[in-house]
């Protein structure tokens, strides 16, 4: 028998349909709060629709990985291809800012984050607009110092400002070392380019220390060396910009200059030849720098607008120079205080 046969002996086959729901009785123009059934003993609770606030979405919205990774692949591919083109700026010192903030400060900012731990005080004493000239101490046998000072103003300043450094000769006869300074904004240490560069509104990071600073051995660390003869300041007398001095803690421990090899230096025609726990005995691993806990304190700004007729005064100029490197000798001990572990968190 088949099924359509089957159904033929139904009675009132044809009329037959199924019943309809009833409606459910609403209370005061609502539906009734359906019951749940019992699980383990117990009611589950009903969700309350009026228990939900209104903004707090029903599901959390996530960003697609794989939508991020599209945006920074084009964003790689359209940087390579302005690079290639020759689709961007290079100012008269030959900076680069692009390749700056796309390249070497997000390298820089592991090395500072990450490794350094670095923490940043007294920001609001950089200008926000306008020249200025930062002073720092020098130290750590390389200059990574230098390179640490420009992220922290990149980074914490409100405007992200770049600071033009000013490197030694040297830096500037290193044949690869000279084009990768250019690029990142550092020009000759001199007080025509600084002058320039300050006037035009930029701040300019410089290091009287020099190579007295980066070379002095772990014994003296912290111990700040000559400042010249205080040309930085006459520099900024000529300009009217302020001077901000600035300290910088962690940078002695990175590589500690155990011993000075001088006749390998000057076979070689650098300053010094630094033997430190682990360089020249790890080969290259030992150009790997400690982990040390790095601070940075910016003073307040020392003005120089009303003493621009004393540019060429030498007494005005050793008096404001030995008030600068008197600040930041002083605020490194205070910061020594702060970080009694130098390797700590």
């Amino acid at each position: 028998m088949s099924q359509h046969e089957y159904r033929d002996m139904l009675p009132g086959h044809a009329d037959f349909t199924l019943p309809k729901p009833a409606e459910p009785v609403r209370v005061n123009g609502r539906r009734p709060i359906p019951e749940v059934p019992q699980m383990n003993g117990h009611a589950e609770p009903a969700p309350d629709e009026q228990s939900r606030p209104d903004e707090t979405p029903l599901f959390e919205e996530r960003v697609d990985p794989i939508d991020v990774w599209d945006q920074r692949v084009a964003a790689g591919l359209a940087f390579l291809r302005r690079r290639l083109a020759g689709a961007y700026e290079v100012d008269d010192f030959g900076f680069d800012r692009e390749l700056t903030d796309a390249v070497f400060h997000p390298l820089l900012r592991v090395l500072y984050r990450d490794w350094f731990r670095t923490e940043v005080f007294g920001i609001d004493n950089v200008p926000a607009d306008g020249g200025g000239l930062v002073v720092g101490n020098h130290s750590g046998t390389l200059a990574l110092d230098a390179l640490m000072l420009s992220v922290a103003i990149r980074d914490q300043t409100p405007k992200a400002r770049h600071l033009r450094l000013l490197g030694a000769d040297l830096v500037f006869r290193m044949p690869f070392v000279s084009e990768l300074a250019r690029k990142s904004g550092a020009t000759v240490a001199c007080n025509p380019d600084a002058e320039r560069l300050m006037s035009q509104g930029d701040l300019v990071g410089v290091f009287p220390e020099g190579f007295k600073g980066i070379g002095k051995r772990f014994a003296d660390r912290y111990k700040l060396q000559r400042f010249g003869r205080g040309g930085f300041v006459s520099a900024a007398l000529r300009t009217g910009t302020p001077i901000v001095p600035v300290a910088i803690v962690g940078a002695e421990e990175i590589y500690p200059i155990l011993a000075d090899v001088k006749p390998l230096a000057r076979l070689l025609g650098v300053p010094y030849f630094p033997v430190t726990p682990t360089f020249p005995w790890l080969g290259p691993l030992g150009l790997i720098p400690l982990p040390s806990k790095w601070m940075i304190q910016f003073c307040p700004p020392i003005p120089t607008a009303h003493l621009t007729d004393y540019a060429d005064d030498p007494m005005v100029v050793y008096n404001l120079a030995d008030q600068v490197r008197e600040t930041i000798q002083a605020t490194l001990l205070e910061l020594l205080e702060k970080r009694p572990d130098p390797f700590g968190i």
